[in-house]
């Protein structure tokens, strides 16, 4: 099966996610392209991309280059940076972005568009967190963009990527509209061998997805534990469902209801087992933390929303202080 709609496909952050998704696009035929640099660029100009996974392992060539000009403009621009990234890449990206590109956003937390086209009191505020002068709003046109929520796990090297477990991919419309074309690139996804959905309303899958992350992450860099040592501690435990609380509390007055007790999400993340999340692994490496887009937005969100956050609060009051004694906020 042929996908003409998105033939020309630039992955803009080939780390693990990132990679994971060209990786299986190439192998779906479509000509990927990455923009890259150091010995990720080495790697890609050299070896091709490799991605290892049960069952199909295997090297595809793709164009890389440092440079977004040199790749042209594209069918399909999937974004997997870490959030700290995203105002540069957006400051790079007009050469990739024709009248009919999609912008496909493969990243964690709450995004810059999450109230493009939401509707109610809230519709197209800017969130400072994530966008602090409105520069990736402008750089990024809001036709463009269609959201993603990725439920998986890899793991990367420069020009390699190792996929570990989760194969799920929703993706959406910020205005929740049924359109042709994340008909056809969820149809794309799927040929691909993703498990991919169209979702009605994608704040809600992102919003659900923080709701477990926006804890475990800054926990876990703050104490080195993994989640089940940190869900198997009952005073941990305890504030963690508090924070969840607060979070759910301000997702109903946005309009996203999450109707499930921290608890039930308590039990699902216990079946990961010995997770090490993304942001003790960045911590670990000397990366920059995402922090902003998983914890700061809430308690802006909070404020917008006139709900009292404490705990969270708390939460990002230390993880924020010791990211910076680290250099890595």
């Amino acid at each position: 099966m042929t996908f003409k709609n998105f033939n020309k496909v630039c992955i803009y952050g080939v780390g693990a996610i990132g990679g994971w998704i060209g990786a299986r696009l190439a192998g779906a035929g479509c000509q990927v392209s990455t923009v890259a640099r150091g010995a990720t660029l080495d790697a890609l100009s050299q070896h091709g991309l490799r991605l290892r996974e049960a069952g199909r392992d295997g090297v595809w060539p793709v164009l890389a280059s440092a440079e977004p000009a040199q790749l042209g403009v594209q069918d399909l621009v999937v974004i997997a940076v870490k959030a700290p990234a995203l105002l540069a890449v957006a400051r790079c990206m007009s050469p990739l972005i024709g009248p009919g590109t999609v912008v496909l956003t493969a990243m964690n937390g709450v995004p810059w568009w999450f109230f493009q086209g939401f509707g109610g009191p809230f519709e197209n505020s800017r969130l400072s967190a994530v966008d602090a002068t409105g520069e990736i709003g402008a750089a990024i046109p809001a036709a463009c963009v269609v959201g993603c929520v990725v439920h998986a796990s890899c793991a990367s090297e420069p020009g390699c990527v190792r996929h570990h477990f989760g194969n799920k991919l929703i993706i959406g419309e910020p205005s929740g509209r049924q359109t042709e074309r994340v008909a056809q690139l969820a149809a794309l996804f799927q040929d691909a061998g993703f498990e991919a959905s169209v979702s009605e309303q994608i704040q809600k899958d992102i919003w659900y997805k923080l709701w477990g992350n926006m804890t475990m992450n800054p926990i876990s860099a703050l104490t080195g534990a993994t989640t089940d040592l940190i869900l198997g501690d009952e005073l941990v435990r305890g504030f963690v469902s508090r924070v969840m609380l607060e979070a759910r509390e301000i997702g109903a007055r946005i309009g996203i209801p999450i109707q499930q007790q921290p608890e039930d999400r308590h039990a699902v993340t216990l079946k990961l087992g010995a997770f090490k999340t993304s942001m003790l692994q960045d911590v670990e490496a000397g990366k920059a933390v995402e922090l902003d887009a998983l914890v700061t937005v809430v308690r802006e969100l909070g404020v917008l929303t006139e709900v009292a956050t404490p705990f969270t609060d708390a939460l990002l009051g230390l993880s924020r202080l010791q990211a910076r004694v680290r250099g890595l906020y």
